[in-house]
């Protein structure tokens, strides 16, 4: 490659590499006696200022698989010597014909007009936008008709979640290493596609499963008294069994698939996206990027939610003609249709994304400008570590990593954090939908109006704040600490919570009296079954709550013992015999509406904003620790570093958190399905225990999160007091981490 070809334009000047020069010009650059030449067009009438050697002059250099020369950038004072310092290795420059826009040999002109910085920004940030609208929207908001329409408990959700980090687990080393040496955009276009064909397998479980029937809606489910109806069978609720429906929680491993699709397809968007964005803009202009690139990703949850929300007011199947309303326990909305839209999507989205050249014309400039950071730090006293790219010197390079206390205390604070998001994320709208009594459409919307100012205001105006203030990483950690103690005092809205609405059987007795009674011959003890109800044959697989006169819930019109019905709206059951209401001074049997009972509280405004907060504070903290993160790890590392801290935070947190936190409120179930004696979705929770339930998790992980965080200050002052640790890293107290805000993922 001519070494004309490596000559920046006038951005690229010498006070850029740590070099006073007051030269201009331009002349082709003249060899030296020692074989180094002088970059005459900035050094023209000048003394030696600065050299460009090619590396395989001193026996370090090759030729890579395009063919340009890896070039070796070293200053005045160590012109030619072969002591070089390994973090000034101008890693790739492309030539022009490596820089088109195109699909291998099909580079048309027209195409090239997006083949910018801000081409590049915008279909990333469609990817980032669709795999946070997927993975933190969609699937949080249809979680609970996905339980209800295939009979899972929460921890089975909650395992369908961590499929995701699971998938990024196994993937993040492979892709982090041996991505950030080779094609980025191919790579990112080829996890774009496999992000497509997982939200079109999410959503194959509704083509392929039976038909979703709504119990009940055939039939008016009410109380019908015959002589048979004494059969223990179905005072036991089990009814004409035709079989366990809990077959259909088997397609919870397509679901699994269909996330560990998603995992794997969005392993490079978060870490080669980020370091191809950096590699390609000014280094004054990248934070603006990948803020941008970051907002996306944040925004999309927030769409996904609205997405979402709009989608569960349709009927799951749209050619079935239903009677029943989104307020309904039976009703299961069209959870299946977000991932049909984002599925098109996003495959059409990777076909431009794998089309972008290695490296975008001109960005040899802005990658030599980058490199040129090493030379300025105060306190590289020895060189940091090298590793090739070869296979054998990852576990090497991991343990490098491993062995740097402040780094590991940082990704064990980032675990924990991740535990508390990702829960929330999953379980958010569950928890709004059982403590005030709405419904899912209704939840995941508030959720989604939720999300979107607090998660994205909190990332932006914490990646703002340390920019603002020039805060050193010292800095940031104490930073960050701070503010998880405001959020642990936050958590403590969860001991606001609100009595469940009266449940005839559970929380009730039934007005007779005669609850929990014993059954012949059986040691069972049935709460739904009174003497009211006793000869309805009653199923438990039938769940469709009423509301009484008395305001008391009822698990379906024939346990309230109705045995008519007004086919109006809302549909009306009357001659209730569990129901008794006075009419002109004597009793008589009162009716009852379809849908539960609303609940007495009205803390619903004030808990949002106080949730609101929690979910402020804990994203606040999360740019500020990603950046000192990067900014204690060795230069030539912080790739593969981003790559391993994922891992630790997925598999720490990301994995186990919405699985603890799913166990958790399976405890606190009082009423489950129960068909053919399979245990099928909750329908009813103990309020107080999922609060106190969500309580403990929250102050527990924000206290390991806080002991993390001041674990990692420490461990950075000692690291500090001995400036042969330091060497690795390019920060110090006074060098504010700002530049390496475009690298937080």
């Amino acid at each position: 490659m001519p070494l004309s070809d490596f000559h920046s334009r006038d951005e690229l000047v010498m006070d850029s590499l740590g070099i006073t020069s007051l030269c201009n010009g331009g002349s082709p650059p003249d060899k030296l006696s020692n074989g180094c030449f002088i970059d005459d067009p900035l050094a023209k009438s000048c003394s030696l200022v600065g050299n460009l050697l090619p590396v395989d002059k001193v026996g370090k250099g090759h030729v890579e698989p395009s063919g340009t020369m890896q070039m070796e950038l070293i200053s005045a004072s160590t012109a030619c010597s072969s002591q070089l310092d390994n973090d000034s290795v101008m890693r790739y420059v492309p030539n022009e014909g490596e820089s088109r826009c195109g699909w291998g040999t099909f580079t048309p002109g027209f195409l090239q007009m997006f083949n910018t910085p801000r081409g590049a920004l915008f279909f990333l940030c469609g990817a980032s936008l669709l795999q946070g609208m997927v993975v933190n929207g969609l699937v949080n908001t249809v979680i609970t008709s996905i339980e209800r329409r295939f009979d899972m408990h929460s921890y089975q959700s909650g395992l369908i979640a961590s499929t995701y980090d699971i998938a990024s687990c196994s993937f993040l080393a492979l892709v982090s290493y041996f991505g950030g040496t080779g094609h980025k955009p191919r790579w990112l276009g080829t996890g774009v596609a496999f992000m497509a064909l997982g939200s079109f397998t999410f959503a194959l479980p509704h083509f392929i499963s039976p038909l979703y029937k709504p119990s009940g809606v055939s039939e008016q489910a009410t109380c019908a008294v015959t002589l048979s109806n004494v059969n223990n069978s179905f005072a036991h609720g089990t009814g004409a069994c035709q079989g366990p429906s809990s077959d259909l929680a088997r397609y919870r491993y397509i679901f699994m698939l269909g996330q560990f699709l998603h995992g794997a397809g969005a392993t490079p968007l978060y870490t080669l996206g980020v370091t191809y964005l950096d590699e390609n803009v000014k280094t004054t202009c990248s934070s603006v990027y990948i803020g941008t690139f970051y907002t996306a990703a944040i925004l999309g949850p927030a769409v996904g939610y609205f997405l979402g929300g709009i989608s569960l007011m349709h009927f799951t199947n749209p050619r079935f003609k239903v009677l029943l309303n989104p307020e309904s326990t039976q009703w299961v909305g069209a959870w299946w249709v977000g991932f049909l839209v984002a599925g098109a999507a996003a495959g059409l989205i990777s076909i431009p994304i794998a089309g972008f050249p290695r490296h975008l014309p001109g960005s040899e400039r802005y990658m030599a400008m980058q490199a040129s950071r090493s030379f300025q730090s105060p306190r590289r006293t020895k060189e940091s570590p090298k590793f090739s790219t070869a296979i054998r010197d990852l576990p090497r390079s991991a343990a490098t990593l491993l062995q740097n206390r402040t780094f590991v205390s940082l990704c064990l604070a980032g675990a924990t954090e991740a535990t508390l998001i990702s829960s929330i994320s999953t379980f958010g709208p569950k928890f709004l939908e059982s403590q005030f009594n709405l419904s899912a459409s209704r939840a995941a919307t508030i959720f989604g109006y939720l999300v979107l100012p607090a998660g994205g205001g909190g990332t932006f105006l914490g990646g703002f704040v340390v920019n603002r203030f020039k805060l050193s990483c010292q800095d940031i950690i104490r930073f960050c600490t701070c503010f998880a103690f405001v959020c642990l005092f936050c958590i403590l809205v969860f001991l606001m919570q609100c009595p469940n609405a009266p449940f005839a059987g559970i929380t009730v007795s039934y007005q007779d009296n005669s609850s929990f009674m014993q059954h012949d011959n059986s040691s069972f003890v049935d709460p739904l079954v009174s003497a009211c109800n006793s000869n309805c044959s009653c199923m438990h697989s039938t769940y469709n709550p009423v509301c009484g006169t008395d305001q008391i819930t009822y698990y379906s019109p024939c346990h309230a013992g109705c045995r008519s019905v007004y086919q109006s709206h809302p549909k009306t059951y009357k001659n209730c015999t569990c129901i008794i209401a006075t009419e002109e001074g004597r009793a008589v049997h009162g009716q009852a509406v379809a849908g539960k009972c609303q609940g007495s509280c009205s803390t619903l405004p004030l808990f949002l904003l106080f949730f609101f907060f929690v979910i402020f504070f804990t994203f606040f903290c999360s740019i500020p620790a990603l950046m000192a993160t990067l900014r204690c790890v060795p230069d030539g590392q912080r790739s593969f570093a981003l790559g391993l801290q994922w891992i630790v935070v997925r598999a720490l947190g990301g994995i186990p958190g919405p699985i603890a936190f799913g166990s958790f409120i399976d405890r606190t179930c009082q009423l489950w399905q129960k068909d053919c004696g399979e245990l099928g979705a909750c329908h009813l929770y103990h309020n107080a225990a999922m609060s106190n339930s969500t309580l403990l998790l929250g102050i527990t992980y924000k206290l390991l999160s806080i002991s993390f965080f001041l674990a990692a200050r420490w461990f950075y002052l000692r690291r500090e007091d001995t400036p042969s640790a330091s060497s690795g890293s390019s920060d110090s107290t006074d060098s504010p981490c700002t530049p390496q805000l475009t690298r937080t993922p």
